[in-house]
């Protein structure tokens, strides 16, 4: 891809890379959510069809953000958003743009695809120190790949029945054109 657009994954994850259950989250983390509304202000967040429709009514689309909505389906309809059927077509949508980031919240076809096709520069991954029932679950990577930094660690606490780090993830090697 030859623009200056950054493209970034954001995710939580549990210890076995699980990310959902039933198209749900399966953790509350209030830290966590306010570390992934504080990155993704005045960006541009894409998002499954099935990920869009797991969030509250009343938080769709998510607010001062450019909501983007990857989906095979030809009729799916979401008000205030922009809706593509192909990563291509969102890639040379905003193939000019160069004052925000792309940021990819999932779930994880969206994940797996954005990574298969090597768009992916940085990654903010939370690792929860707990295991869950997962159903979806984050690609595997190799971490070789990676230069990783760990940006916080938030211990279990009154409203964290989890402890969790988050880590800055930034690609060492390219091969996109």
């Amino acid at each position: 891809m030859s623009s200056n657009l950054k493209v970034v994954i954001i995710v939580a994850m549990d210890k076995h890379n699980g990310i959902g259950k039933d198209n749900d989250l399966m953790w509350d983390l209030p830290e966590d959510m306010k570390f992934f509304k504080t990155t993704t202000l005045d960006n541009i967040v894409v998002m499954g069809r099935k990920n869009y429709e797991s969030i509250p009514e009343k938080y769709r689309p998510l607010p001062n953000r450019e909501n983007v909505v990857l989906t095979r389906n030809k009729s799916f309809k979401a008000p205030d958003c922009k809706v593509f059927h192909a990563f291509d077509d969102i890639l040379n949508h905003y193939s000019n743009e160069e004052d925000k980031t792309m940021f990819i919240i999932g779930g994880g076809e969206i994940y797996k695809l954005a990574l298969e096709m090597d768009l992916v520069d940085e990654m903010y991954i939370t690792h929860i120190n707990s295991s869950y029932d997962a159903d979806t679950f984050f690609p595997e990577i190799n971490l070789k790949d990676w230069r990783r930094k760990k940006i916080t660690t938030h211990p279990a606490d009154a409203k964290h029945n989890v402890g969790f780090e988050i880590w800055k993830y930034e690609i060492l090697t390219s091969y996109q054109s």
